[in-house]
Order: C-alpha cells, then sequence, then structure tokens
C-alpha cells in the first residue's frame, strides 16, 4: 500500500514521522523515493508556512536537494546564495573570508540554474517559512501523506518498541517505522527515556529578530553574498540575508553570562547590534520586525538513535552549537542515510542480523558526526581572542578540551574528531577539507603550521590494531556494503581516495613514486582545488594525523613540497568595501 490506512480511529501505515520540518520532510521525500510502495505519514503540528531559526546552509545540502528531485523548486525560490562567510573571529580583529567557491566563477552565474559546475560548491541562505514548507510540499508530491496541526499527545511503548501515537484528534496512528524528527523536543526520545549528554561546557542562549531593508555587506553577481559572523566581547552575531529585503540577525551569548546583566532579551540584542559597527551600519536604513525571540542553545547527544522499531534524526539526536552553521547540514544528511536505511528495511526483508547491522550503524555515524561538530565548535570557541569578556570561559573550554593554542597542537586535537568519519570517500572536519581547514587555523591562531608531508617522504601503511569491518556506503538508492578498517574512534574507508591510497601503499613506500601513481590513476582528472591528484595529497595527510601511516625522512629522496600560503582563493583576509566606506562613495 502507499498510502495510510484508516479504519475508524485508527490509522495504519508503514512509517510515521514526528515532525514535518527539513528533517522529517527530507526521510519523508527519500522513502517515497527509494520505496515507492510504502505509506508514509508526516505528522507536523504546526501550520506551514511558519518562521523557523537555521537559515545558514553548507554546500552538502545542495547534492541531497538534488537527489530528492527539487532542486528546481528551491533555487527557483531566488533563495540567496552563500559564497561563504566573513568573520571577525580569531586573535585579529581583522575581518576574514571563508569562501566555498570562487566568487568570480559565481559573479558569471545567471539563475536559475541547474545543479552543475560551481552551483555544486555554493549553498543557499534560505527564508525557512518558504524553504521548509517547499520541502513538505514536495514530499506530498512523491506520495506522503501529510496532517498539519496535528499534535501527538502520547506515545504507546512495550519494552523498547514503539506500539502506536495518539493524536491531538483522539485517533491512533500503527505503523512499522516510528522516526522522532520532533527536533529538541524529542517526543520519542524522551518517551522512551533515551538519555541526552552534554558533551561540552558551552550552554549558550539565542536571540533574534528578522528585519526588512537591510544592505548586504557584498552582492556577488546574481543573488549571491557572504554571511557574516561578527565576535563581541561577550558573544557573537550573525547576518544572513533570506531574500531581497528580508535578513535574519540573530546574538548568541553565554546563558550565565546573560543572567548576569539582568536586561532583557530585547534590550541585550539591539544594544549587540548598536555596539557593532559593521551591522549597525548595515542596518541603518532598515526596520525590525520587532518581535525578538529566544532559544536556549545547548550542544547536545543523545544515548543512542534507534530502538525495535523507532529512529531519532536531526535535532532529536543531537545539536551542535550553530557556529559552523551545521544545523541544517546534519539534519538533511542524517534524514538522507535514515531514507535509505527505512528504505532498505522495508523492501529488502533483510535477516536481524542484517537489520541490527543497518541500524547500528546508521546511530553511530549519526553521533559520531553530531559529536565531530561540537568538537569543533569548542575550537572556535577557544580560538577565539574577541571574547574579551569571556576569557575564563574560553579558557575553561580550552582546558576541559585538552587544548594547547598553537596550530599543530589544534590539528591534532581536531583530528580526534576522526577526519575519516566525516565522509566515506575524502577527508574532512566539519566540513572543512584539509587545507581550507590549515588556513582557518593559520588564521585564527595568528601562527602558521606545515604539513606533515613536507617532512617525511619515505611512508608505510599501518593496520596495526584495526580489525576489518563492513560499512554501509549510501548511493544510488542503495544502501551498498564497504569494507573499512577500524581501530578506536577512527576508521579509514576502503571507498575513494582512502582505498586509492591504501592500495598504491601496499606496493610503494617512496613519495615521488607515490605521487607518480596517484597522477597515473587519475590521468585528466583536472588541477583544481578539489583535483584528484590534491585531494589525494590531503587523503594522505589525514592518513599520517590518524596514524593509518607512519612516515620517515630519507636524505636520499627528495621531498614533496605543499605550499602554506598565509592567503589562498578560499581562505583570505576581507577585501570588501565596508559599508560606510560605500555610503562615502
Amino acid at each position: 500500500m502507499a498510502s495510510p490506512q484508516q479504519t475508524g480511529q485508527e490509522i495504519t501505515c508503514d512509517v510515521a514521522i514526528i515532525g514535518g520540518g527539513p528533517a522529517g520532510s527530507t526521510t519523508a521525500s527519500f522513502v517515497r523515493k527509494y520505496a515507492p510502495d510504502a505509506s508514509v505519514l508526516v505528522l507536523e503540528k504546526a501550520k506551514f508556512p511558519r518562521d523557523h531559526v537555521g537559515e545558514s546552509q553548507l554546500p552538502s545540502i545542495s547534492a541531497i536537494i538534488d537527489e530528492m528531485g527539487c532542486w528546481d523548486e528551491i533555487e527557483n525560490a531566488g533563495f540567496p546564495l552563500k559564497v561563504g562567510a566573513t568573520y571577525r573571529w580569531g586573535k585579529s580583529p581583522e575581518l576574514w573570508d571563508f569562501d566555498f567557491a570562487p566568487p568570480e566563477e559565481v559573479e558569471a552565474v545567471q539563475r536559475p540554474t541547474p545543479y552543475e559546475g560551481v552551483r555544486r560548491f555554493t549553498a543557499f541562505q534560505v527564508d525557512r517559512a518558504i524553504y521548509d514548507d517547499i520541502l513538505l510540499r514536495h514530499a506530498e508530491k512523491l506520495g506522503a501523506e501529510v496532517r498539519e496541526e496535528t499534535q501527538v499527545t502520547d506515545v504507546l511503548r512495550a519494552g523498547n518498541a514503539v506500539q502506536g501515537l495518539v493524536l491531538s484528534s483522539g485517533e491512533t496512528v500503527k505503523a512499522k517505522y516510528y522516526i522522532d524528527a520532533s527536533g529538541h523536543i524529542g517526543t520519542l526520545r524522551r518517551a522512551m527515556d533515551v538519555e541526552t549528554h552534554q558533551e561540552t561546557s558551552l550552554q549558550n542562549v539565542a536571540f533574534w529578530d528578522y528585519w526588512e531593508n537591510a544592505e548586504w555587506a557584498i552582492e556577488i553577481g546574481v543573488g549571491a553574498t557572504r554571511v557574516q559572523v561578527m565576535s563581541q566581547a561577550a558573544g557573537w552575531m550573525w547576518f544572513i540575508p533570506l531574500g531581497p529585503t528580508r535578513t535574519s540577525i540573530g546574538y548568541i551569548v553565554p546563558a550565565d553570562h546573560f543572567k548576569s546583566l539582568g536586561k532583557t532579551p530585547e534590550e541585550v540584542y539591539h544594544e549587540a547590534i548598536a555596539s557593532d559597527d559593521r551591522i549597525a551600519a548595515l542596518v541603518k536604513n532598515a526596520t525590525p520586525r520587532g518581535e525578538v525571540e529566544a532559544t536556549k542553545d545547548w550542544s547536545f547527544s543523545a544515548e543512542t538513535g534507534h530502538g525495535d522499531n523507532w529512529f531519532l534524526v536531526g535535532e532529536s539526536i543531537g545539536f551542535a552549537d550553530p557556529i559552523l552553521a551545521a544545523g541544517l547540514t546534519l539534519a538533511h544528511t542524517g534524514a538522507r542515510e535514515l531514507g535509505y536505511t527505512l528504505a532498505e528495511l522495508l523492501t529488502k526483508a533483510p535477516s536481524q542480523d542484517e537489520v541490527d547491522w543497518l541500524c547500528d550503524n546508521y546511530t553511530t555515524q549519526q553521533l559520531r558526526r553530531v559529536k565531530q561538530h561540537i568538537r569543533f565548535a569548542d575550537f572556535w570557541y577557544a580560538a577565539n581572542g574577541q571574547f574579551t569578556d569571556l576569557q575564563e570561559h574560553c579558557a575553561q573550554i580550552a582546558k576541559e578540551s585538552g587544548i594547547k593554542m598553537s596550530p599543530e597542537a589544534a590539528w591534532r586535537w581536531l583530528a580526534q574528531g576522526g577526519f575519516t568519519n566525516e565522509g566515506l570517500e575524502r577527508p574532512a572536519v566539519g566540513t572543512c577539507d584539509l587545507p581550507s581547514l590549515k588556513q582557518v587555523l593559520w588564521v585564527m591562531t595568528d601562527k602558521q603550521g606545515d604539513w606533515n608531508l613536507n617532512k617525511m617522504n619515505v611512508l608505510k601503511l599501518n593496520l596495526h590494531g584495526a580489525e576489518r569491518k563492513v560499512l554501509p556506503v549510501y548511493r544510488n538508492g542503495e544502501v551498498e556494503r564497504e569494507d573499512c578498517w577500524v581501530r578506536g574512534q577512527n576508521r579509514l574507508p576502503m571507498t575513494g581516495n582512502f582505498k586509492v591510497i591504501h592500495d598504491i601503499l601496499e606496493d610503494e613506500s617512496r613519495i615521488d613514486r607515490i605521487h607518480e601513481r596517484i597522477k597515473a590513476y587519475y590521468v585528466g582528472g583536472g588541477s583544481g582545488h578539489q583535483s584528484p591528484l590534491k585531494t589525494c595529497v590531503q587523503t594522505i595527510e589525514a592518513m599520517i594525523t590518524e596514524g593509518w601511516i607512519i612516515g620517515k625522512y630519507n636524505k636520499k629522496i627528495g621531498l614533496l613540497t605543499i605550499g602554506r600560503p598565509e592567503e589562498n582563493d578560499y581562505v583570505h583576509w576581507n577585501r570588501d568595501a565596508k559599508p560606510e566606506d560605500r555610503e562615502a562613495e
């Protein structure tokens, strides 16, 4: 059956999803796409469209939107393109930029455009009232039944299984699988007594409002810009254009500091804007909506992400501080993988061992990803010398995390989150590739780190103490099985660049010969920032950092010199005219 069935007060379906936000609607869309005979019911307590905070995306979401089949709908909505972000963050008060793609390439784009070329490396800045509604309607178009203004008032359970959901209408939903996409509320998470863990001492509160007619800090081509992330003495501000006239502006500050001020959220919010020359100049002729909203913003992870017949997805399984704009990425990525998992469970009749493997790996991957972003956020806060009112606060974060503020130490510390844990194709941490991360470390700590590969030229594969396991790869509508080496929290996937390097190191140890083998393998692979040759070099560096490769120096062999520019096309000091300078012109 493809639609939920109703008999009296009882509704039966294959998948019941609590929450119609991005995590819920994305899960529904992927289940309907890859298990078209499955009946899916989405239960949403609100009436869409409705405002929601969390508007800044990362480029990886675009691929998911495209796979879902709603790229054109999102692109035609006219949301601003996010080329990157401008920061006032780190040891220096100077502004610096992190770009996902070269602005000059984005400037040449005539919108709307398909998901190709440079658009694969840009992101959207979305008005969540519009964006979430598009996603939910897309799930409907694919065959999911959506019930808005429908509250789940009770969860019926027996041990670790859900037996049904009682709705505000008095109806009861019976499903094969139940999904908690209810966000921080965690409707199923709480009902199933899943414990949560505070992974960090970061306990912030966020205040925000929406403004009309704020000036953009910069406009690149047709509707592209950078978001603004501005440190203040006691917190930081976001400035995110959502359309031609609407902008989201928020202020985040530690909860204890806010309490010590003895002021209202409105007072704290508007004082923060007035005290920031850059943001104040951008809103000089703008008008706020006049409704300052507030929420606590505490990072956490759940003890588990699934039970006998239920799953957590999105913010119900964990939340990472928004400094890295990871919220929507975590929601979409987790929902995609859950959609694949559910499609496999519903269409393949797997054995119990296969069911356990699918579910355990889903949970492990989501929790690893959330914790990694939390760890990365800790570094961003601890390294920020602009928090003059929060030096003790930042020092405590650094102490608890064991961070020593040098690029080399920070690099090793970040690696504990797992360069190979973000994805199974190429290394990254907190969505940053390795060269960009090294540049970020340089900017934030005012020092310059080095590449391990600049100091060694003989490499040996190190699998001591590692166990060979099979991990899922979610690709082309199928959950594929791929071999992977696992040692502690780190893993070495036998896919993508990791397998290429692994196989080469079984035959070669000299860096010059390894380099030639890579070039021969990827003949015609290009020479850009994301070229196979460059990403393979990054993969070797990540494998060295995580201990999968042991290296040494032989003076008879040349070194592979990797440049360490103070700036590059992706991370550099800001070159835009200031708002007040443009006004003077």
